[in-house]
């Protein structure tokens, strides 16, 4: 007797959002966990965190790097405004391989990669807070406010080239802290924003609500 075919269960569009803004919020907060275990290295071992710090770098990118690239051809590669897996994977890919071929020189460049790394995470909080502000939520000024000292921070270290170890790891601390905030003040929110995008949706396309 053949057996049953198991069946097939297709997540709606909202699903789908909800699952990328999700999995996108979760990825951001591990990177700032990184970035304060990082941080606290630096001040505790300024000399020996440098000649292990590119491999930890590149390691640590490029799986993450991974994951955001199959968790976005897993979802069925949604191109909305929020999906921003599929670059920011290929980026932390690109970043993770130029760590392990820079290898222990990543000491002089090391600023300027971090400094990158916090301003664009910086401009994603921003566009965040963008979509929080169009859906009527009223935390949107907090997120906004962090990603806006975010953005000053990773502008900070990218051109301050006088900036000790020590320093750098100090800033590195109060990002991540930053960054845990900012990500737990949206993941509350998810909801309401694809509802609010559902509305939007459905008011161009004339479709009737999807559940």
């Amino acid at each position: 007797m053949a057996k049953p075919k198991a069946k097939i269960i297709k997540k709606s569009p909202a699903e789908r959002v909800t699952g990328n803004l999700k999995r996108t919020a979760y990825s951001s907060i591990v990177e700032s966990i990184a970035l304060v275990i990082l941080g606290i290295l630096f001040i505790i071992l300024p000399d020996t965190i440098i000649k292990v710090l590119a491999y930890i770098i590149g390691a640590f990118f490029i799986i993450k790097g991974g994951y955001a690239i199959i968790g976005y051809y897993m979802s069925g590669g949604q191109k909305d405004s929020f999906d921003s897996d599929l670059f920011s994977g290929v980026i932390s890919v690109l970043i993770g391989i130029a760590a392990l071929l820079i290898g222990e020189n990543i000491a002089g460049v090391f600023r300027v990669i971090i400094g990158i790394i916090v301003i664009y995470e910086s401009l994603i909080r921003i566009n965040a807070s963008a979509k929080l502000h169009s859906a009527g939520v009223d935390s949107w000024r907090y997120v906004l406010g962090l990603a806006l000292i975010m953005l000053v921070l990773g502008i900070f270290i990218t051109f301050n080239s006088g900036a000790v170890v020590s320093l750098i790891g100090g800033i590195m601390i109060v990002i991540g802290i930053i960054g845990i905030i900012g990500d737990v003040m949206f993941m509350k929110h998810v909801n309401t924003v694809v509802d609010y995008l559902n509305k939007v949706h459905n008011a161009v396309t004339g479709e009737s609500p999807k559940k």
